[in-house]
């Protein structure tokens, strides 16, 4: 689909609002399913097939972590480098830096299209990080673009009838300030010309980096909601500390530019009691204290936490005993298999 038809598109997928402000947030109706790089316990992580997959299993939310390339092209890739989800070192071979990584930065979007996208693997042996999985280097996977991503989603959405939105990740855009690029202003430029900033309710825009992610509401002006990734030592110094008060305080200060946090699993899960009891933190309580969503992440059939014995295990003490609002899942189906039975029940 060319730019010209696909604004038609836009305009019928994506009808004129009125009003843009971000829905309220608490409480929601039931937990969210974020499909984590798609379904990327099926299939290669962030392709459009693995998309396609967490669409039809009917997860909520799909995800987008997006660098860029060296001509300023949003790329849907989890890290800035590409070395442990394709075929660069082959294809490329003596671009690499210093440290041996080939960076995606390095690279301009052509050449990215070159690459043959892959299950995720150790560049030192070419072995599967997780083994299970689909197999690395079969089949022919690409890595899109994020408009590419964008259009695909909303296409599927328009086709089935069934809606599922965006939750884009921008990463590491101080690296990306510091080679001259603007990742923020580029990816909300990449949503607004893809038309999903009209229905705000249906995006999430989240960030590690709490400088930037205070300046898309205070600079950048993002209407949808933000959520500030929590990965800072501080955070698991307070919870497991049980320093409740200096945890609020904390939270309160995320509130004045986030609409919502997102802890990784250790941030909620502390430790199994000898009597079997699955001790947690008080984050979630104090999160929707301050009217916070918790969108933790991340839920992974074959690599379960040390503390919970089952996956099943794992999604009741999410969503039945600490109540978060959603979680990112590698393995959508299965999550949203417990939701359904969560709320039959």
């Amino acid at each position: 689909m060319n730019h010209a038809s696909y604004g038609a598109f836009a305009d019928e997928l994506f009808p004129s609002v009125t009003d843009c402000t971000v829905p309220p947030l608490m409480p929601s109706t039931r937990p969210i399913v974020i499909a984590h790089r798609g379904a990327s316990g099926y299939l290669p992580e962030h392709t459009l097939e693995a998309k396609a997959y967490a669409h039809a299993v009917g997860s909520d939310f799909l995800e987008q972590d997006v660098v860029l390339t060296r001509d300023g092209v949003p790329i849907v890739l989890h890290d800035i480098h590409l070395d442990t989800v394709s075929d660069v070192a082959r294809k490329f071979p003596g671009r690499h830096r210093e440290d041996g990584r080939f960076y995606a930065i390095d690279f301009t979007w052509d050449e990215v299209q070159q690459l043959r996208a892959s299950e995720r693997f150790q560049p030192a042996t070419g072995k599967a990080v997780y083994p299970g999985r689909f197999p690395v280097n079969q089949s022919r996977f690409s890595i899109p673009s994020l408009q590419e991503e964008l259009e695909f989603i909303a296409g599927l959405n328009f086709s089935t009838g069934r809606t599922a939105g965006i939750y884009t990740e921008l990463k590491q855009p101080r690296f990306h300030r510091e080679a001259g690029q603007d990742i923020s202003k580029i990816v909300l430029d990449t949503i607004s010309k893809t038309g999903w900033d009209r229905n705000p309710s249906q995006v999430f825009i989240q960030c590690f980096e709490p400088i930037e992610t205070r300046r898309l509401k205070s600079e950048l002006g993002c209407r949808m909601p933000v959520i500030q990734l929590l990965g800072e030592d501080k955070w698991i110094e307070l919870v497991k500390a049980g320093r409740v008060t200096d945890l609020e305080k904390e939270l309160e200060q995320v509130r004045e530019y986030a609409d919502g946090v997102g802890p990784a699993l250790g941030h909620l899960i502390l430790s199994r009691e000898p009597d079997g009891f699955v001790r947690t933190s008080p984050l979630v309580e104090a999160a929707h204290k301050h009217q916070l969503r918790v969108h933790p992440w991340t839920i992974r059939a074959d690599d379960l936490p040390k503390q919970v014995t089952s996956l099943d295990e794992l999604h009741d003490v999410l969503f039945t005993q600490l109540g978060v609002d959603g979680a990112f899942s590698d393995f959508p189906d299965l999550t949203v298999h417990f939701i359904h039975d969560l709320k039959r029940g």
